[in-house]
């Protein structure tokens, strides 16, 4: 995939914090229960915290109890790229910044809605825009 933000490791190393680096650029996973986003209930817009691309509204995100911030569809498709995961003996939907490329989480078809998606996104990889700020 092409994405229009690239920076070499270095960059992104002397933007992001360890946490955030292993998350976003090397595709770790945050503990569950532990991001800042996961209980969060405030109205606003969710951002790639890499590239600050518009990702989620609040209104779309949900309490699935698994640990990690939910939500049911992005504030717009073009935003997310996906990718087949492969990794740790399993079949999942990757999510991913459509612009920088940044590791978000995964997609699941057990969410609420009429799509039925539960995008389940790691809190480091987002930053929170508050309604009415920007």
């Amino acid at each position: 995939m092409k994405f229009r933000v690239v920076k070499s490791e270095a960059e992104w190393r002397a933007q992001l914090s360890p946490e955030q680096f292993a998350v976003c650029r090397q595709k770790a996973t945050e503990r569950p229960f532990t991001g800042r986003y996961n209980e969060h209930s405030a109205a606003g817009t969710y951002r790639c915290v890499c590239c600050g691309q518009p990702l989620f509204a609040s209104r779309s995100k949900f309490n699935a109890g698994c640990g990690w911030p939910s939500f049911s569809l992005p504030l717009d498709e073009a935003a997310i790229a996906e990718e087949t995961d492969r990794s740790h003996g399993m079949v999942r939907t990757e999510v991913m910044c459509s612009n920088c490329g940044a590791h978000l989480g995964h997609v699941f078809d057990d969410g609420p809605g009429p799509d039925g998606l539960r995008y389940c996104i790691n809190s480091v990889s987002l930053d929170f825009e508050a309604a009415g700020k920007g």
